[in-house]
């Protein structure tokens, strides 16, 4: 299982001192949630962050785009040579030409859905996309828990998937007390934001968490 630090998470101005000192034994992607004020409530950051970043690690970037249509922002993206791009299914008309547009410029194409959009909204777009992201949070707000049927809408994405080669990631509330069912219920990628930073070090944390899914 792939581990996914949500820099939202992070002290922004501390990040050219702690991001170099990552382990990518530990943290395999640095997440970058984009949020636009517009189809979250708030405003986190752009393309110079992203890069900013991407100049401080090795660590690829997650870049998730919380933007209504993100047709017009993620060109600003493929420089960065990011892991995956991800766009939610609620802020585009155009999912499939987006999609083909990102695998063409050499990333990963993500999609992703609110708690509250059915897996079913997937149909058409799967033979189009690498990656999955559920959120199990409402987006936009840090910190909250980890949805009541999470797990079921987990496992419905795994049932669409199928024999698909398609990674499932999971954002929000992620931790110790659920990620080994993550794990059991097919998840590839968890995005982890207090988990990390609320206490001690997030890559002492990342470890702790791979440990309690190795077997």
């Amino acid at each position: 299982m792939k581990i996914s630090a949500s820099i939202l998470a992070a002290k922004l101005t501390e990040l050219g001192s702690t991001v170099p000192a990552y382990d990518p034994a530990a943290i395999d992607l640095m997440h970058m949630d984009v949020m636009d004020g517009n189809f979250v409530p708030q405003i986190s950051f752009g393309e110079a962050l992203c890069k900013e970043v991407r100049g401080l690690t090795p660590i690829p970037l997650d870049v998730h785009l919380m933007v209504s249509k993100p047709e017009n922002h993620v060109a600003k993206y493929y420089e960065l040579n990011p892991y995956c791009i991800t766009f939610h299914i609620e802020t585009t008309d155009f999912p499939v030409r987006l999609a083909q547009e990102i695998k063409n410029n050499g990333a990963k194409v993500g999609i992703s859905l609110n708690p509250g959009t059915p897996v079913s909204s997937l149909e058409t777009v799967l033979p189009y996309v690498d990656l999955i992201l559920l959120m199990t949070v409402e987006p936009g707000f840090y910190g909250q828990k980890f949805i009541v049927n999470g797990m079921e809408k987990i496992r419905k994405a795994k049932e669409w998937i199928g024999s698909r080669p398609i990674e499932l990631e999971v954002d929000g509330g992620v931790n110790e007390t659920n990620i080994q069912e993550l794990k059991k219920n097919g998840v590839d990628i968890v995005v982890v934001g207090a988990g990390l930073y609320k206490t001690g070090t997030p890559v002492e944390n990342a470890k702790k968490l791979k440990t309690l899914v190795s077997n």
